[in-house]
């Protein structure tokens, strides 16, 4: 499912146009991306959680040369999956 599926389930479920619902949706991955810019988690109750995590800087190897590279520290957004969206898929 790409973003304009969701749209049109959205649009489907809520009896909105899907002009509405792609407002609607792109609303909520700002809220959930505003909030992960300010190192905020997003618990979403039998969803799951949205948060951070913060990886160090390191050292890798480039696979072709051989050569040393320096992997600079970076922020990367996590996801844990509430157990209802478990119980779901399983």
């Amino acid at each position: 499912m790409n973003k304009m599926d969701l749209v049109a389930d959205v649009a489907e479920q809520t009896d909105l146009s899907k002009a509405k619902a792609t407002e609607v949706v792109d609303a909520v991955f700002a809220a959930i991306e505003s909030a992960l810019k300010q190192k905020q988690e997003v618990r979403l109750v039998g969803f799951g959680t949205f948060g951070t995590a913060e990886r160090k800087a390191g050292i890798g190897r480039n696979p072709r040369t051989g050569e040393e590279i320096k992997i600079p520290a970076s922020t990367s957004v996590r996801f844990k999956p509430g157990k209802t969206l478990k119980d779901a898929v399983n």
